[in-house]
């Protein structure tokens, strides 16, 4: 089993002067304190004009920050908006390569889309072929970080010329592609595509269970046929997170934050909005059917207390579960809502003492063994995958200049 940490950089009002930059550094030092912990992978997701839930608008810069200050955890795209309206596919491609190789080879990308109207309506998108454009553009960015040259592409979404996009990844042939799901469709989409499903969907076990075989089922099937030049066969799943001895005291750190960032995911798409005027948080916190008190006895009370949020032990057994579900790597939501950043650290702290150890050890048999399953249904994928086609030495359209000689010559004097 793997760890990751997740962050979507909220920032609940009332807003105060400095807020928004403690928010990232203090996303800094807790990546940093992960990296030598030993986590995983830091993943950071990017949205655009979600007041509150998300002031992620750049993951790219803060990536590369991360990079600078890290030397082993894998920094993750989680997702990047791959749509050409958001970003040009040439320049995610060149922005991923450099990110890897500034990282030395720990990128992952996750692809997404937007799921808002006010970052759909805000880029010019139309809703109903936002799939389509995401999966266009992903396969061609994967294309773009591997051709020397890239031939060229007219297609639904964008046209691009033949160019040698540069630079490319450290990592060969390029860093494993994942993508963005929230329901048991964009599973199979992922598994259809050869990609890595970044499950951001709450689920208990047994669900976990049903995306997982869906999942893996459409991988070993003649369905799967990449995008990307390897297939990226993994499963992760978001849980909520707050480690505390006492499992009272790890409620009322966790609990508000992780129904927050579940509330906002609904609002945002679901309610009108008035930019530059959200209520978000304070409409949630009107909105919360039980208090931290009430969660508190009700949990006391269960006889099952398997969860994200509670003692070692509680989460030890959450792992556990997911982990017989054939979930490959989980990733913490530890900053959500106004979760402070000392009780994020406290949990970081105690999980990797107390619970992590364990899961590690079994981690590189599991994988050999998973490797070992699956090495025939992806070479048969791959087999399938339909192939961009280089160009010949002869093929290669030259570029004319954009000046005469002679003009060159004068500019040059």
């Amino acid at each position: 089993m793997r760890f990751g940490i997740f962050y979507e950089h909220q920032l609940p009002k009332p807003w105060n002067p400095g807020d928004e930059a403690r928010l990232f550094h203090d996303a800094l030092e807790q990546v940093q304190l992960a990296d030598r912990l030993g986590y995983d992978y830091a993943w950071e997701v990017e949205h655009h004009f979600l007041e509150e839930y998300s002031h992620s608008s750049a993951p790219e810069v803060f990536l590369a920050a991360c990079a600078a200050l890290t030397k082993n955890i894998r920094l993750g795209h989680g997702i990047r908006q791959v749509i050409p309206n958001y970003n040009h596919p040439a320049r995610t491609a060149e922005g991923l390569a450099t990110l890897d190789i500034i990282s030395h080879g720990r990128l992952e990308f996750g692809i997404g889309e937007g799921a808002t109207r006010l970052e759909l309506g805000g880029f010019g998108i139309p809703a109903r072929e936002k799939r389509a454009l995401a999966l266009e553009a992903a396969e061609q960015i994967a294309n773009m970080m591997v051709m020397e040259p890239y031939p060229g592409y007219e297609g639904r979404g964008f046209s691009f010329p033949c160019r040698n996009v540069l630079p490319k990844p450290m990592q060969k042939p390029h860093p494993p592609m994942w993508m963005a799901c929230t329901n048991r469709d964009t599973i199979k989409v992922a598994a259809q595509n050869g990609v890595g499903a970044l499950a951001f969907s709450f689920l208990d076990p047994e669900e976990a269970k049903t995306w997982s075989d869906i999942y893996y089922g459409i991988i070993k099937s003649e369905e799967c046929r990449p995008i990307g030049h390897f297939v990226n066969a993994n499963l992760a799943m978001v849980s909520n997170f707050s480690v505390h001895p006492d499992r009272d005291e790890a409620i009322r750190r966790g609990q508000e934050g992780f129904e927050f960032f579940s509330y906002a995911v609904n609002a945002l798409v679901a309610h009108d909005v008035l930019p530059g005027r959200s209520t978000l948080f304070e409409d949630f916190q009107k909105s919360r059917a039980a208090s931290d008190d009430e969660i508190i006895a009700a949990r006391n009370a269960a006889k099952h207390n398997a969860n994200g949020i509670g003692t070692p032990a509680d989460i030890r057994e959450h792992i556990a579960a997911f982990q017989a579900s054939g979930v490959d790597q989980v990733v913490f939501l530890q900053q959500a809502g106004r979760n402070r950043h000392d009780h994020i650290c406290q949990s970081l702290e105690l999980f990797a003492a107390e619970v992590m150890p364990a899961f590690k050890a079994q981690a590189a048999e599991r994988e050999a063994k998973k490797a070992a399953d699956l090495a025939p249904y992806l070479e048969a994928a791959m087999a399938r995958k339909r192939w961009m086609a280089p160009l010949e030495d002869h093929e290669i359209p030259v570029v004319p200049a954009s000046r005469a000689k002679a003009q060159v010559n004068e500019s040059v004097r």
